[in-house]
């Protein structure tokens, strides 16, 4: 591996891959850009934003390239993963997905495993594509680095070096622990919110009516409802088990507050809403995890 900055290989040069892109080239780790992309629009679009040097090939890219980031969606890296560890000698690969069993299992099987590096930056917007890209994205944010005993000594150390130069803070989880806690603080939000719009756009017709009405904490709830379907199908395909799991106790909760209104129970209905409120205390000391 060269000395810093280096020449760096984006796959996917979207809101992850695009903000990456800015902050690497912000902060001086990287001296070169590359991206790669299936998406003829996102290629032209990557390139007038500046957000990378020039678009290649896969092969050519890995080849040329210090660092490989995918930041595809989950099941299309779980296609390519084999296949660029294979084009890799001594360059770093590294994925930032929402999910993380199913792709260590996928690297495993190359012989290069060890120049694999399981991350996923905890930061992300409702938007995508490479004009949501956003300066300064992942400061003062969490990066979940996993199963990081199979990784070279030296790969580990750069990504590790890599996201600290971004000023973020560096947490260690086992594979399939990240996949079951992600369930809970990440993917059953956006299942909520999914649902909720789905709610909503069923039961209101009138379209203005909802634009009149929507106050803040409607639009905060249901903001997550504008994510990337082609990117959330795959991760609750990949993670259904632990999705499933914390799904049937939301259901279970929402049960309870249901069941209070149909009985007039309203007592226990603020016992509910009193316990929820110790949200508050979980979520300030772990803000940076949940954003």
């Amino acid at each position: 591996m060269k000395d810093n900055p280096v020449v760096v290989a984006i796959i996917g040069v979207g809101l992850i891959g695009g903000s990456l892109a800015l902050a690497l080239r912000q902060n001086r780790f990287s001296r070169k850009t590359i991206g790669v992309d299936s998406n003829l629009l996102h290629q032209q679009q990557a390139m007038n934003l500046g957000l990378v040097d020039e678009i290649n090939e896969l092969d050519a890219a890995v080849k040329s390239a210090d660092i490989i980031i995918l930041a595809v969606p989950v099941n299309t890296a779980d296609a390519l993963i084999k296949k660029v560890l294979e084009l890799v000698d001594q360059q770093v690969v590294i994925d930032v997905g929402s999910t993380k069993t199913s792709i260590c299992k996928n690297a495993n099987l190359s012989n290069k495993r060890g120049r694999f590096v399981a991350t996923h930056p905890m930061w992300g917007t409702e938007f995508s594509g490479p004009t949501a890209a956003v300066e300064g994205a992942f400061k003062e944010k969490a990066v979940l680095i996993c199963n990081k005993e199979e990784s070279d000594a030296d790969a580990l150390m750069i990504t590790e070096k890599m996201y600290k130069s971004l000023g973020m803070h560096l947490l260690y989880m086992d594979a399939g622990a990240h996949d079951l806690h992600a369930a809970y603080v990440s993917h059953i939000s956006h299942i909520s919110s999914f649902a909720l719009a789905n709610t909503v756009l069923e039961k209101e017709k009138e379209e203005n009516a909802i634009f009149e009405m929507a106050s803040a904490g409607f639009e905060s709830t249901v903001r997550l409802a504008k994510s990337n379907a082609s990117m959330w199908l795959p991760i609750f395909q990949q993670n259904r088990e632990n999705v499933l799991d914390v799904l049937n106790e939301h259901i279970s909760q929402l049960r309870k507050f249901k069941s209070c209104l149909e009985k007039e129970n309203y007592e226990y209905l603020l016992e509910l809403i009193t316990h929820a409120n110790d949200i508050k205390k979980v979520l300030e000391p772990s803000k940076a995890l949940i954003e």
